[in-house]
């Protein structure tokens, strides 16, 4: 028996949509990463040069679009940054499970909860690398590169460990800008001075082979010299030669922050091994598109052909009656 045509569209319409209920599957793999994300909560992430907002305010929001475009059975752990170490707030979990408490615990992140008011990138990338080891994660850490007090003769720590992998995202902009200073009571007063920090290079470590002939140097009583009484230390500038340099020398990659989510994406995907995980891919919305088309094709009209009546004048009009009706 066949079918009338216009019953057709709507029968497979509903099959189409009784298979997308069922949601078949195929077989397919993922590559995911786990990894521990550190933000640097230093006072120079005050800095507003990142088109009107802080340096801070526009880690938290980029990372947070980074998060969101990640896939499913991706795991992201949140660390902050201050003084020489980092400070692991909740190890890698689910983003897709866990989506909203990562994000608001990104949105919450404030440079108040700092319980130092140094910063020693190299000393914190240090001990950032060494936690994500721990985790079995990748390491993504946000940061200006700017180091208060200054770095010593003797360079940045050396990494001693095995690298887990992961970049760097610079963030700050390409002209040195002030640092806002707050009182006691957490309220922004104006901006640091050059006679409020420390400037280049720290008194720390050995004294330079120089020192001697440096202004007011005594082998005893002042063995660097004052040398140090004078420079740009409170302004800060995007640090991205010296950031360049750590992340070569820990086997991590280097990205802008001002580049974008995809950008991290791609430095990430070239500096981080990830775990391939089977991931069945659901046919359903296809089956959902199918009888979406096919509910439309039976309301499509069918093409007619009318006759053509003649008239007495000779002229040919169409008929207004359908064939076969008198």
């Amino acid at each position: 028996m066949r079918l009338p045509r216009r019953v057709v569209p709507p029968m497979l319409a509903a099959g189409l949509a009784l298979v997308a209920a069922l949601n078949p599957t195929v077989p397919g793999t993922r590559e995911l990463r786990d990894v521990l994300l550190v933000i640097d909560i230093t006072r120079s992430m005050n800095v507003r040069d990142m088109d009107g907002r802080s340096r801070l305010e526009a880690s938290r929001a980029t990372m947070r679009d980074w998060v969101a475009r990640q896939p499913c059975g991706t795991r992201v752990g949140l660390a902050i940054f201050t003084e020489r170490r980092t400070l692991t707030l909740f190890t890698p979990v689910e983003i897709c499970a866990d989506f909203a408490s990562l994000a608001g615990a990104l949105e919450a992140l404030d440079w108040r909860m700092a319980w130092e008011g140094d910063s020693m990138i190299s000393k914190g990338l240090n001990h950032g690398l060494a936690r994500a080891a721990e985790l079995d994660a990748a390491l993504v850490f946000v940061t200006d590169g700017h180091e208060a007090p200054p770095l010593p003769y003797s360079g940045p720590d050396a990494f001693r460990g095995e690298s887990p992998g992961g970049i760097i995202v610079g963030v700050g902009g390409p002209m040195p800008s002030p640092i806002p200073k707050f009182d006691e009571d957490g309220r922004e007063v104006g901006f640091y001075e050059a006679s409020d920090v420390q400037h280049a290079p720290a008194r720390r470590g050995p004294p330079p082979p120089d020192a001697a002939s440096r202004p007011g140097f005594h082998p005893r009583n002042n063995p660097y010299g004052e040398s140090d009484l004078e420079g740009s230390e409170h302004l800060s500038v995007l640090r991205a030669s010296y950031l360049e340099q750590l992340a070569e020398t820990r086997e991590l990659g280097f990205v802008r922050l001002a580049e974008g989510p995809e950008a991290i994406d791609t430095a990430l995907a070239g500096h981080a091994s990830a775990r391939n995980v089977d991931t069945p891919r659901s046919l359903g919305p296809l089956f959902g598109f199918l009888a979406f088309v096919a509910f439309l094709a039976g309301w499509l009209p069918r093409s007619r052909t009318w006759p053509l009546r003649k008239f007495p004048d000779g002229q040919r009009r169409p008929s207004a009656t359908r064939p076969g009706i008198r």
